[in-house]
């Protein structure tokens, strides 16, 4: 890749992430959506797949859901000057937006459109949430796999009851187990 693609490239991924996270309210579970959109189904940077496999990556590390999330696809897409470009593009509008915000606080405190302002953002969130979590299940769904649908489901179920940090290590042992029992049958192990 020469200079100037790889330039074209960097912007695009910083003016890309900086818009997102700019302009996304709920937290990473929604401008993962809006990545998937972007990257997979406008720019076709990456596959369905393995944007799928960089949420999953990016939910199981520690920190924010939306850093993360742009921590592998700026490393995916152009190394280490995508991450830190990515990285900084989606760190960059809430610092700007909290340091505006901390200024004026008090007088956003008291403001009563500012509440329904929040208020009506919340219900938007949830759209755009249950968007994601119907967008992965029918994805899960298309596999046909039962081991999936049945982790699905139970990994939903428990969620209720149990701690998701053990959800997500009963899940990483089931991956896993298959990966091991799938070796052994392909002869890989």
């Amino acid at each position: 890749m020469n200079r100037t693609s790889k330039g074209k490239l960097l912007w695009q991924l910083f003016s890309s992430m900086f818009y997102l996270s700019a302009f996304t309210f709920g937290g990473g579970y929604v401008i993962i959506t809006l990545m998937k959109n972007k990257f997979v189904d406008k720019y076709h940077w990456l596959e369905e797949t393995e944007m799928l496999d960089l949420t999953a990556l990016a939910q199981s590390a520690p920190g924010a859901i939306a850093v993360n999330a742009s921590i592998l696809v700026g490393w995916r897409l152009a190394g280490l000057v995508g991450m830190v470009t990515a990285v900084i593009a989606t760190v960059l509008p809430p610092l700007l937006v909290l340091s505006v915000i901390s200024l004026f606080y008090a007088a956003f405190a008291a403001n009563p459109y500012v509440n329904l302002v929040l208020a009506g953002m919340q219900a938007g969130v949830a759209a755009v949430i249950f968007d994601v979590v119907a967008s992965l299940a029918r994805d899960i769904f298309k596999t046909g796999d039962w081991l999936y649908i049945l982790l699905m489901v139970l990994a939903f179920a428990a969620s209720f009851y149990i701690n998701v940090v053990y959800i997500i290590l009963i899940a990483a042992a089931v991956g896993i187990a298959q990966g091991l029992i799938l070796g052994k049958k392909e002869g890989k192990l």
